[in-house]
């Protein structure tokens, strides 16, 4: 057989190897980075995929000021409390944080479906209505017991801590903070028997379900100090714990103030023995 030779430009040798050369190149550059390159590539500095930007509206939430503590604003306007409707209330007018809210809707339905019925009688007081409670009480225009304290109880120092029996001083109550409730009576007689004491069992037994505990459980060795007991007031946990916290923190006697009798607060020890006088289901 007969070879013929056959005659190839040089120009197309030429573009043949710069052809090859550039699909090389491609190869190289789609290929995914080893573990070394990546670092390499970190440490000169070369930009990553940004992360999620934080949700602003849940960083505010997550925040708290002394003066959210201390009640200096109006539920009716702030921006994390709702009114709470007629149907789970004794009237209109009531506020609760958003969340405590929507935890107590879950345990009061949870509740009618065993036949008891919750109903909230108090929510939040910021610092001017705690004040008015206080004051009428300081002044005797509202019986204590019974009694005019102001005549009853002339020194300074005992009337101050028979108010705190059930009444806290204004800057220094868990009502401030939207995460408390008191529920059906204000007395304990009431949850020792019948109607109450269905309520009662139902609660100690379920609340916690729903993130609710007891912060004023019987006074005893677990909790010497503090309010005496009320069967009633229940604290929406998850939030309140880290208000209780920034209580241990920051705040500090001489800032209860703004009162009749505020004078006392330093005296008495209101931090210690009575925002952070509650039980320890309500601290852990």
């Amino acid at each position: 057989m007969r070879l013929h030779r056959v005659f190839i430009p040089a120009g197309f040798v030429v573009f043949a190897s710069l052809l090859t050369g550039i699909l090389l190149l491609n190869c190289h550059r789609n290929e995914p980075q080893s573990g070394a390159a990546y670092a390499a590539a970190k440490e000169t500095g070369a930009p990553e995929a940004p992360e999620a930007a934080p949700d602003p509206e849940q960083a505010r939430r997550d925040s708290f000021t002394l003066a959210y503590l201390m009640g200096k604003f109006d539920p009716a306007t702030h921006p994390d409390f709702v009114p709470v409707a007629l149907e789970h209330a004794d009237r209109e007018g009531h506020y609760l944080r958003h969340d405590t809210y929507a935890a107590f809707k879950r345990m009061y339905a949870a509740a009618l479906q065993d036949g008891v019925r919750l109903r909230i009688i108090s929510a939040a007081r910021n610092f001017d209505r705690q004040k008015g409670i206080w004051d009428a009480k300081w002044n005797g225009s509202r019986p204590v017991d019974g009694e005019d304290i102001s005549k009853t109880v002339p020194d300074p120092i005992q009337r101050a801590l028979k108010i705190l029996e059930y009444s806290s001083m204004p800057g220094s109550s868990r009502h401030h903070w939207g995460t408390d409730i008191d529920l059906n009576a204000l007395t304990d007689a009431f949850f020792l028997k019948g109607e109450g004491m269905k309520i009662f069992e139902w609660l100690t037994a379920h609340a916690h379900e729903y993130g609710f505990c007891r912060p004023y459980s019987a006074k005893g060795p677990d909790r010497p100090n503090g309010y005496f007991e009320e069967k009633w007031h229940w604290s929406y946990a998850p939030v309140a714990k880290k208000l209780t916290d920034l209580a241990r923190s920051e705040l500090k006697d001489e800032m209860i103030e703004g009162f009749q009798g505020a004078e006392t607060a330093r005296r008495i020890g209101v931090v210690q023995n009575y925002v952070l006088g509650v039980s320890g289901d309500c601290l852990q």
